[in-house]
């Protein structure tokens, strides 16, 4: 169960291919954000939700899709987030924006951190885009993030990091960043109201995308 204390660190694994790299620097951060301490950990992983990629309208009565309905939950009950991105053609994953575009009060008002692997760049063009996202629910992407250039050589077939050593610190700055951030935002949720935002911001509270925020979903 979680620690009422402790906020939560949702680390969503951003890619759904058979072949994908995302779970092993997803689990190694997961590891890490255990030792740091400051968090109790929900490993999100993309695959295991079935989102259609065609979202819904504006009715605000229809039931949600069952397995955007699950992911809401786990969404709306994290403090913080760390999405873990690859890198397809200088951008994230289809199934990433897929993630993001189908919610939005259970992104708002929270911190957001980023993992991007790839090539030579790391990936950095997928954080790139990601930034330019979160500040329209409003969340908080901080300062510091991760990225793994030439990712093959990182880690071994276990999963294990080639240098733990060299990779802890900046694993380190991102968990320190987002302790601060979380419990603040998670107190400003619960007892101010956003400007611009008349629905509730509860913990644990879902709230579907296109119902809540017409101004920023396409017709």
């Amino acid at each position: 169960m979680p620690t009422p204390d402790k906020p939560t660190l949702a680390i969503i694994i951003g890619s759904i291919r058979p072949d994908r790299f995302g779970p092993t620097p997803a689990a190694w951060f997961a590891y890490e954000a255990q030792r740091h301490g400051a968090f109790e950990i929900d490993l999100i992983d993309l695959a295991d939700y079935d989102l259609p990629m065609e979202l819904a309208g504006n009715d605000p009565h229809a039931e949600p899709p069952t397995d955007v309905a699950r992911l809401g939950r786990r969404l709306a009950a994290a403090d913080a987030f760390v999405l873990v991105t690859p890198v397809y053609n200088r951008s994230y994953s289809a199934a990433l924006k897929t993630a993001i575009d189908w919610f939005y009060g259970e992104w708002a008002l929270r911190p957001v951190s980023f993992i991007s692997y790839g090539g030579t760049t790391g990936g950095l063009t997928s954080i790139e885009h990601l930034r330019g996202i979160f500040p329209e629910f409003p969340s908080v992407t901080v300062k510091n993030f991760i990225s793994l250039p030439d990712f093959w050589t990182r880690f071994d077939h276990d999963g294990h990091p080639v240098d733990s050593e060299a990779l802890r610190p900046p694993a380190t700055a991102v968990l320190d960043e987002l302790a601060w951030w979380a419990p603040l935002l998670r107190r400003a949720r619960s007892t101010r109201p956003y400007p611009g935002l008349d629905f509730a911001l509860a913990d644990g509270q879902a709230s579907p995308a296109a119902d809540l925020a017409p101004a920023a979903a396409e017709a």
